[in-house]
């Protein structure tokens, strides 16, 4: 069983058990109702053809449609995305969306591979998937290794296999969009904000001024840039950030936009204005006040848990913290601000893009941010406030209170047949 899968499995059953809900719900939720793998062949640009696997698989959409991101990454199996798409039903729910949990992915490293190649898997990818996605169904978002491009070809290729009279009205199939293509404005920086939302109003509670606080980021992509880039206009400190190439550590403050334009030309830190790199090791044991993990799931163990010299973690990732890592992290008193709260904020947004699809509307970009805020912010105090009342942590609370919404749900409309 994979790491991750097992993770949230460990905690979904604890909290089933604290938020009482039923043997019937529980065992329901435990398992997705559909487990989808296609294998398609792709013909490369060099004429080879290669076979790829993708997955898809919908955890539960009691709530409304399926929903959750594609990743294309070499690690991407089975159990990892049952994982994911157990904490998307989880996230919707708390965040009060009417959608279910999903999530998918295929099997390689963009990296490898040219941009027509990558456009041709992602056509390939969704024809092999027909039916099992579609704008009342399935809606399909960006997530690791994928972005706005990957989406627009998928949109494209679910409208254009679609019937010619229904097309415009099936933008909604994806979510993620660039904006020119039906998008909306907000969606790009939208988990990163989301973040550090969060992390403001857990400052206001502690009547901490965030540019009195220093922070280090692990993951420099779509999250932890855009997580960076609000930090920076706060006037906050981002004193480390650390990647697959190493730690990039400057004590008087990373220059954010500068080390953001310089990753998208080359791809990581490594070079960044001359600066030697620390270990994965160094910062996992720096002295800050604010840890963003915002990379891969399983990045913070016990190693890193006993390492940690922070007073909060606020998870840009899905499941960066192990179960194990939690423990010791509650005993050291650092605390934790769970992946289903801290990084709703893509999803919200993607409901917001969503509705503007259904209408045939664009909002402006600051009403997006606005109605993200109040979302998150709700959802936070939601959260904290059940984490005092059960003398819980905030994660156990998040998920006590996303699986009572859906127990309700399933309680006033019953189990067919």
């Amino acid at each position: 069983m994979d790491k991750l899968f097992k993770n949230v499995v460990n905690i979904f059953n604890q909290a089933c058990k604290k938020a009482d809900i039923s043997k019937t719900i529980h065992t329901i939720l435990k398992q997705p109702k559909n487990e989808i793998i296609v294998n398609f062949p792709v013909r490369m640009d060099s004429g080879e053809m290669k076979l790829f696997k993708g997955y898809r698989i919908q955890h539960n959409n009691i709530l409304g449609p399926y929903k959750g991101g594609f990743r294309y990454h070499p690690q991407v199996n089975l159990d990892e995305v049952k994982g994911l798409a157990m904490l998307m039903t989880l996230k919707c729910s708390l965040a009060g969306l009417p959608f279910g949990g999903a999530k998918g992915g295929v099997k390689f490293n963009p990296k490898d591979f040219s941009i027509s190649e990558i456009e041709k898997i992602t056509r390939r990818f969704v024809h092999a998937l027909g039916d099992n996605i579609g704008p009342n169904f399935d809606i399909p978002a960006p997530d690791m290794g994928t972005g706005a491009q990957t989406m627009n070809w998928m949109m494209d290729t679910y409208l254009n296999t679609s019937g010619s009279l229904d097309r415009q009205c099936l933008k909604g199939v994806v979510t993620g969009k660039s904006v020119k293509v039906g998008g909306t404005k907000g969606r790009a920086q939208a988990t990163g904000y989301g973040v550090v939302m969060c992390i403001e109003e857990w400052a206001k509670q502690h009547n901490y001024k965030i540019s009195d606080k220093t922070f280090i980021i692990q993951g420099f992509g779509n999250v932890g840039s855009w997580a960076a880039k609000r930090l920076d206009s706060l006037g906050a400190k981002v004193v480390a950030v650390n990647d697959c190439a190493g730690t990039l550590y400057m004590k008087e403050g990373v220059p954010v936009r500068q080390l953001t334009e310089y990753i998208a030309e080359n791809g990581s830190i490594a070079g960044f204005m001359g600066q030697e790199l620390l270990s994965r090791e160094e910062f996992f044991s720096m002295k800050a006040d604010v840890m963003i993990p915002a990379a891969l799931e399983n990045q913070i163990g016990e190693k890193e848990a006993h390492a940690a010299q922070v007073e909060l973690i606020a998870e840009g990732a899905n499941g960066p913290i192990t179960n194990r890592a939690d423990e010791i992290l509650a005993e050291k008193d650092i605390q934790v601000i769970p992946d289903v709260l801290a990084n709703s904020g893509g999803v919200i947004v993607s409901y917001f893009e969503w509705l503007q699809n259904r209408s045939n509307d664009y909002w402006h970009e600051h009403h997006v941010l606005e109605k993200l805020q109040d979302k998150i912010i709700k959802a936070y105090h939601i959260v904290h406030d059940l984490s005092i009342e059960l003398d819980v942590s905030k994660r156990e609370a998040a998920y006590i209170r996303a699986l009572k919404n859906i127990d309700e749900v399933y309680n006033e409309r019953g189990i067919f047949p």
